[in-house]
């Protein structure tokens, strides 16, 4: 805790100008190689959606929709630390506008949910006790914003960059250091530009990464959605949207992720990122061959890898994931 007030107290510093360095003080190099060493991470997305079956979960006025009966972050990150994954990259916030974290923006928010409790201080805590790196998912726009344009379910969010800004703010500076950010354009930017976004963020944490999945070309990080290990140069690598990085030269470090099931699953049963009953009862996972082989392939090309790991509505991973990521960590030991 007393950690996290002196983190906050320097960010804050920063952001009005004094306390820690100027941007320009940061070794951006130096922090390619320390992302770099990270190697791969889990991806924990968590959210209404875990209780819908759906990917997509707009419409929810009533927080108690999400009632887990716990949040085993300690569970989390011990399978993490044990898959020899250098971070956690949690989700803060989806296209609904609801929050992982105790923010002073909306009543949206976890604390006033059944749950009662600030998930993302208890992963930061987990992360910190089990020697894990914290990036952090942000979905820039909200269905259900005050500007929100009509049309279907990713016709584009609600804009108030005010309160963008001030929920990145409140994550920059009252939970410890981030490695990077991975924003979710899906649903518009929230009102505030790519570029724009970029340089609030490392007005508080100069050396935070950013990368967006969708939309303008920005930030440092190339993120790849459903993507695969390449060359920062091969943009093949990045998945869903390859076509709309290409020209852009501010990269410094690519990303790639996709979910720990396999699209083998029938479109229509279960959700991709988040956990669905259906997906559970098949007991399908990628093999631990499949997941080592992409692991092997960050390693080669020097990106970074996140895997999708639901957790359930008991706040756990499930069995088969704990053991295929057990499985792939004893690969990567004997490596």
């Amino acid at each position: 805790m007393i950690r996290q007030i002196v983190w906050a107290a320097l960010a804050s510093a920063c952001a009005v100008g004094f306390g820690l360095p100027a941007a320009e003080a940061v070794d951006m190099n130096q922090r390619v190689k320390d992302l770099k060493q990270l190697k791969w991470g889990m991806f924990v997305c968590w959210s209404f959606s875990t209780f819908s079956n759906q990917e997509y979960t707009p419409g929810i006025k009533d927080v108690a929709f999400f009632k887990p009966t716990g949040c085993d972050t300690e569970q989390w990150a011990r399978v993490a630390k044990a898959a020899h994954m250098g971070y956690i990259l949690f989700l803060t916030k989806h296209h609904d506008g609801f929050c992982l974290w105790d923010t002073k923006t909306t009543e949206r928010k976890v604390t006033k949910s059944p749950l009662g409790e600030d998930v993302l201080a208890k992963v930061r805590k987990s992360c910190d006790k089990h020697g894990l790196k914290l990036a952090l998912y942000f979905s820039e726009g909200e269905w259900d914003g005050p500007d929100k344009p009509g049309g279907g379910r990713l016709a584009g969010g609600g804009y108030d960059p005010e309160k963008k800004k001030a929920q990145l703010r409140e994550l920059l500076t009252q939970y410890g250091p981030i490695e990077f950010f991975w924003m979710d354009h899906a649903v518009g930017d929230g009102g505030l530009g790519h570029k724009e976004t970029v340089e609030w963020v490392k007005r508080f944490q100069p050396g935070c990464f950013v990368g967006f999945n969708s939309g303008v070309p920005a930030g440092d990080l190339r993120l790849g959605e459903m993507g695969h290990a390449s060359s920062l140069e091969d943009v093949s690598g990045v998945g869903l949207h390859a076509k709309l990085m290409r020209g852009y030269t501010g990269f410094r470090l690519a990303e790639f992720t996709y979910p720990i099931w396999p699209d083998a699953v029938p479109k229509g049963t279960h959700t991709h990122w988040f956990y669905s009953c259906a997906a559970d009862t098949k007991g399908t996972c990628h093999t631990p061959e499949k997941i080592y082989g992409d692991y092997l392939g960050a390693v080669k090309y020097g990106n970074i890898f996140s895997l999708d790991v639901a957790p359930d509505r008991n706040g756990k991973l499930r069995a088969i994931d704990v053991e295929t990521l057990q499985a792939v960590g004893r690969m990567i030991r004997c490596r």
